[in-house]
């Protein structure tokens, strides 16, 4: 038996049991891994199902341009749709998104439009306003609207919420969702607690988020937003999809430690997940104490981890937030590993002779120019050497007259693969502050003293 195209694999996801990093957790622990659609994430049921509607009802019509703010999985769902059916995809995303979820829509025939973060829903700049704009400019186009549109959590009362109770044989206690549009844990909840309304539903927030404070207050507090790391969960407005009442309670996640469970998963069950499935196993363990042997959670993996390499799968990445033990070598334990030094500067004004009688006399090959105390560039004895043979009479110049760009600055989480990638014929050092405030130099001779300590 074949399936007629890519569409019809949509769905009936496996469920699969959770063992070593849910080993304290008395219950009985279940992943519905949606990285096995087609798209590799959840959003390809309510993106084909938006779809269908919207045919349905004629707002979306042969040869349309489907128009849309994603963060990349919805966007994914939409474009396979797209190639299937004949539609054109235009998406607007945010620059906190990972680069490999641009490339994905991209590599699918989208047009993707970049938007900054951190302004207001509001803001003519921000995601959803440009891709407002572009539905009204755009001949035949149609936005689907994933927050508002209710065929979102639809699809899943129709497909997700059944494949779980017929999976578990209704035996599910809880069910386990990181909330961003809602429509994956209000079309879940809506189902199974159609079935058994004793079935917990615990929503998965995030740091920087409305969710959990309106749940429990009914306050929309503006107080609480500001700009966050974690992907795919948490909004700084309510969607018409997220429903409250069945939703029991929210947990918040920060972002560090949803980044670090996302490396657990893959390191300790062998599965490939996405940034939002670390914050929903980490909430789920913040929430242990109240499970007993005999409860059954299903946590809901949503997309694939493939789409995070440049950002939690990346130790720099996660070295320069400070998410990252320090398992490697970085600037700060190379400057641990050495003896206090003084780092010696120079002055801009200072003559050219006052450098050359410093790097002398100190047996340095380059210092740092500072002015009014900030780093401005840098002069190698070269510099001095090259300045003096030209013409002798420039070493009552100042120093400002040969000096070259400043060494780059990294800072104490930097690893030493990236300071010595940094480190060439240019530049021969790098800068940092240390916890005091410091400014530190790290030399080609520290690093080497440092891997072979």
């Amino acid at each position: 038996m074949w399936h007629n195209n890519i569409l019809e694999t949509i769905g009936d996801t496996p469920l699969v049991k959770l063992n070593k990093i849910t080993k304290d957790v008395k219950a009985t622990v279940l992943a519905k891994i949606e990285t096995t659609n087609p798209g590799n994430s959840i959003k390809d049921r309510m993106a084909l199902k938006m779809i269908e509607d919207a045919e349905a009802n004629g707002l979306l019509k042969p040869g349309g341009t489907i128009i849309e703010g994603t963060s990349g999985n919805t966007g994914m769902g939409l474009a396979i749709a797209s190639v299937i059916k004949g539609y054109k995809c235009i998406f607007t995303t945010t620059d906190k998104q990972s680069k490999e979820k641009v490339d994905a829509l991209r590599a699918f025939g989208a047009e993707v439009i970049v938007c900054p973060t951190n302004v207001d829903p509001e803001d003519p700049r921000s995601y959803y306003s440009v891709s407002t704009r572009l539905v009204r400019e755009t001949p035949n186009a149609w936005k689907p609207n994933q927050y508002d549109n209710l065929s979102n959590s639809q699809a899943h009362y129709e497909q997700t919420g059944p494949e779980i109770w017929k999976q578990t044989e209704g035996k599910i206690t809880h069910l386990v969702v990181g909330v961003g549009t809602g429509g994956t844990i209000s079309g879940t909840a809506r189902y199974l607690k159609e079935q058994n309304p004793n079935i917990q539903v615990w929503g998965i927030d995030t740091y920087g988020s409305v969710f959990k404070k309106y749940k429990e207050t009914g306050i929309f507090d503006k107080n609480e937003i500001y700009p966050y790391i974690t992907e795919g969960i948490g909004e700084d407005f309510l969607p018409q999809n997220v429903d409250f009442s069945l939703i029991d309670l929210f947990e918040k996640v920060t972002d560090k430690d949803a980044a670090l469970m996302t490396r657990e998963i893959a390191r300790k069950e062998g599965i490939f997940a996405g940034n939002s499935t670390g914050s929903a196993v980490a909430g789920l363990l913040q929430l242990k104490s109240k499970l007993k042997e005999t409860d059954v959670v299903v946590i809901i993996f949503p997309d694939h981890g493939s789409r995070y390499m440049g950002k939690m799968y990346n130790d720099d990445w996660l070295r320069e937030r400070g998410f990252l033990a320090d398992e490697k070598l970085t600037a700060k334990s190379i400057l641990a590993r050495r003896q206090r030094q003084e780092i010696v500067t120079i002055d801009a004004n200072k003559t050219i002779l006052e450098a050359a009688n410093a790097i002398k006399a100190l047996n340095i090959s380059q210092i740092p120019v500072t002015q009014k105390g900030m780093v401005v560039g840098k002069v190698t004895e070269s510099d001095v050497l090259n300045a003096l043979l030209e013409n002798p009479a420039v070493k009552s110049s100042k120093v400002d007259s040969i000096m070259s760009n400043p060494f780059p600055f990294v800072d104490l989480n930097t690893s030493i693969d990236k300071i010595s990638a940094m480190i060439n014929k240019e530049n021969t050092a790098v800068l940092l502050e240390d916890e005091l405030g410091k400014i530190e130099i790290i030399t080609q001779y520290d690093i080497i003293n440092a891997i072979s300590a």
